[in-house]
């Protein structure tokens, strides 16, 4: 096999049709485009959103809300999660990443709430948030909440 074997499937290559040839080639005189009109005229280019004049459908739909850009967004970690932990543990995203609570963490971190009942006494947690609910519960317990930037 070399190079001058080769050949493309048949039907793959097809000639492109010849406009404005002549009446008698099926794509003469107006080669295709029509009695007259914008689409007809040379120079025309469509644009994406453009829809014969009528106000496009984006500007019909109603807008609402607004959405911040700056906004930083956190993996929420309930407190009742911690409870997989040893005593005495160091928590922080690898660790929570290990034992699958946490997935993958969103741009802004790790942020722990206060939602449920922490069992495990003296964790060192390691977040990028914390709620003052959850701060107050591991402290309670003989825990330290360290904010890792």
């Amino acid at each position: 096999m070399d190079l001058s074997s080769l050949y493309s499937t048949p039907g793959s290559n097809r000639r492109s049709k010849r406009l404005g040839r002549g009446e008698s080639s099926g794509k003469g005189k107006t080669s295709g485009k029509g009695q007259k009109g914008q689409m007809s005229r040379k120079g025309h280019k469509r644009k994406v959103n453009f829809e014969g004049g009528q106000t496009p459908l984006l500007r019909r739909l109603p807008k609402r809300g607004f959405k911040n850009p700056t906004r930083i967004e956190f993996s929420p970690v309930n407190i009742s999660a911690l409870n997989e932990f040893e005593e005495g543990c160091e928590v922080d995203a690898a660790a929570l990443m290990t034992l699958g609570i946490v997935k993958n963490p969103a741009r802004g971190g790790i942020k722990i709430l206060a939602k449920g009942e922490l069992t495990v006494k003296s964790l060192k947690v390691k977040a990028n948030a914390f709620s003052a609910a959850a701060k107050a519960k591991i402290e309670e317990l003989g825990g330290q909440c360290e904010i890792v930037i």
